[in-house]
């Protein structure tokens, strides 16, 4: 079952439980799926697109909710929060620091990296080895950590 087929489901089943926020967030995956099988043209979506496609509206929600924090509105931030609480569920389990730091001490011995100035090719092959599984924002503080 493809995510938007996944998706559909979850918006019916969201639709006949009357979970309003729930459903919100489920539309708004399917907006962005289907903007970019429209971009693509008409093609399917690979599994590594609709994991950079569901990472970045998390990551939308996220900075989202801390904006709304700053300006004091806890009632949107809290919406935010839960749309991208929903939409996590949908992306791989997520790794812990301490395993995404395993995997990078890993990539950089089979590279046989040891300085910062090598930091793009620990980067490049963490960012596939790690797709969806990390966010691109910890795999960089990390492998600046493991090669200074």
């Amino acid at each position: 079952m493809s995510l938007e087929e996944k998706i559909s489901a979850d918006i019916k089943a969201a639709m006949l439980a009357k979970e309003k926020e729930k459903l919100e967030a489920l539309r708004a995956v399917k907006s962005a799926v289907l903007l970019a099988k429209t971009e693509k043209v008409g093609a399917e979506l690979s599994v590594d697109i609709e994991l950079k496609l569901l990472q970045k509206l998390v990551k939308q929600r996220r900075e989202s909710a801390e904006i709304y924090i700053q300006q004091n509105r806890p009632e949107l931030a809290e919406s935010e929060t839960f749309q991208a609480d929903i939409i996590e569920k949908y992306l791989p389990e997520q790794l812990s620091p301490d395993e995404v730091r395993v995997v990078l001490r890993e990539i950089a011995s089979e590279l046989g990296v040891v300085s910062v100035k090598d930091m793009g090719k620990v980067m490049g092959a963490a960012s596939q080895r790690l797709a969806g599984r990390a966010d691109g924002k910890l795999i960089s503080t990390l492998v600046k950590e493991i090669l200074s």
